[in-house]
């Protein structure tokens, strides 16, 4: 089974030119989270169309609407690997938002 993951990517970076906000490279949305860019995920779709039908609805939304070509649909075969190696890292990353409190 396939399911579709519907992105949106709030650009913040200065990535391009003369610093300036770099949303696309080419054909694919650009991101850069380490630059300050933000990937929500809107949600998980049965179908590639159900997502493409999402997509439309929210690119009318607040937010999503100040970059509508800025939205990503990633289709993925359910229960297979799709990270098969290990990774390095990059270097120390900065949380943005404090963790959850533990349940008392």
């Amino acid at each position: 089974m396939i399911v579709s993951l519907l992105w949106h990517i709030g650009h913040r970076n200065e990535a391009g030119a003369d610093r300036a906000t770099l949303h696309t490279d080419g054909d694919s949305v650009f991101i850069s989270e380490r630059d300050g860019d933000d990937a929500k995920l809107l949600g998980v779709y049965s179908s590639h169309a159900k997502a493409e039908e999402r997509m439309r609805e929210a690119s009318l939304l607040p937010g999503f609407a100040d970059e509508p070509e800025c939205f990503v649909i990633d289709d993925y075969v359910l229960d297979e690997d799709e990270w098969t190696d290990g990774f390095e890292s990059d270097g120390p990353s900065t949380r943005v938002t404090p963790p959850p409190s533990s349940p008392r």
